[in-house]
C-alpha cells in the first residue's frame, strides 16, 4: 500500500520520550498500568493508554497530511489527533487555503456515552491549559440505534457532524449502548461485535486519497470492504490489530488535485 505513509516502528524508551516531550507525562505513566481481563466487555472507565497505537496515530496524520479527521468513538487518541492538528495547522496553514477544505485541520469526535466524551473534552482543555490550541474541536453525541444495511444487521448513529474527512477513525461505538432490535437482533449481546454502516451511507461523498483506519474491528472492517462500491485499497495490518482503506479513485477535479499534491508536498 505505497499510497499511505507508515510509521517506523520505535522502541519503548523512544516511544516515552516522544510523549514526554510533547509535555505527556500522564499518558506514559497510565499505559504502564495493569492490562484490562480480556472479558471485560462492559467499560466503567476509560482503557489505559496504549503507546504505540498513539504513536502510530499520531504518525500516521502527520507523515499523510490529514485536514480534517472524524472519530468514531473518543479517548486519548482524540487528544492526540488534536496535537497533531495542531502541528499541521500550524506548519501548512497558509498552503491550506489553496484547498476546498472547509474544515482545515479540524477534529470531529462522535461519540454514544456522554460519560467519556466529557472525560475526552476535560483531557483536552487540561493538557491546552497553558498550551495555545490552534484548530477547532467539535465534541458531538449522538445516540446509536439498530438498523439493516443491504438486508444485513447493522447499527447507526442517529446523527452525524457535517463535514467531509479524509481521515476517519472507527472505535466506536461499542456494542452494547444500542437502541432497539431489527427482527429481535441487537448487537447488545456478548457473543455479537460492532457493526457500524455509516461510513457506507456516506461512501460518495469521500474524496480520494482519504484514509480510514479500524481499531480492530475486524468483523466490521469486512462489512465495510464487502459493501464499499468505490477503489479502495484495503490492507489488514495483523501485526497492529488495524484494518486500513484507502480511496484510490480518479481525482475528482482541479481541487482535488490540489488536495493530492498538498499530500505528497508538491505545493
Amino acid at each position: 500500500m505505497n499510497k499511505i505513509k507508515f510509521p517506523k516502528k520505535i522502541g519503548q524508551r523512544e516511544l516515552e520520550n516522544f510523549f514526554k516531550k510533547k509535555g505527556l507525562n500522564e499518558i506514559v505513566r497510565l499505559s504502564k498500568l495493569p492490562d484490562q481481563k480480556i472479558n471485560e466487555m462492559l467499560h466503567s472507565n476509560p482503557h489505559k493508554p496504549e503507546l504505540e497505537d498513539l504513536y502510530r496515530l499520531y504518525q500516521f496524520v502527520i507523515l499523510n497530511k490529514r485536514t480534517t479527521i472524524l472519530e468514531f468513538g473518543s479517548g486519548w487518541s482524540s487528544l492526540i489527533f488534536s496535537l497533531a492538528l495542531n502541528e499541521l495547522k500550524n506548519k501548512y496553514n497558509n498552503k491550506i487555503k489553496k484547498l476546498r477544505r472547509n474544515n482545515p485541520f479540524e477534529l470531529f469526535i462522535l461519540e454514544n456515552e456522554k460519560k467519556f466524551l466529557d472525560i475526552t473534552k476535560n483531557r483536552i482543555k487540561k493538557f491546552y491549559n497553558k498550551k495555545k490550541l490552534l484548530n477547532k474541536i467539535h465534541y458531538n453525541y449522538s445516540e446509536i440505534i439498530m438498523t439493516t444495511y443491504n438486508g444485513k444487521f447493522a447499527t447507526e448513529y442517529r446523527s452525524l457532524p457535517l463535514c467531509n474527512p479524509d481521515f476517519i477513525y472507527l472505535d466506536g461505538p461499542g456494542q452494547f449502548n444500542i437502541k432497539g432490535r431489527v427482527n429481535g437482533i441487537t448487537t447488545g449481546h456478548k457473543d455479537m461485535m460492532p457493526m457500524v454502516c455509516d461510513l457506507l451511507k456516506f461512501e460518495y461523498f469521500y474524496t480520494p486519497g482519504t484514509i480510514i483506519i479500524t481499531d480492530g474491528r475486524g468483523a466490521n472492517a469486512k462489512f465495510l470492504k464487502d459493501n464499499f462500491k468505490r477503489n479502495w485499497i484495503y490492507k489488514n495490518d495483523a501485526k497492529y490489530d488495524q484494518h486500513i482503506f484507502y480511496l484510490n479513485d480518479p481525482s475528482l477535479g482541479k481541487y482535488n488535485n490540489l488536495q493530492l499534491k498538498f499530500y505528497k508536498g508538491n505545493i
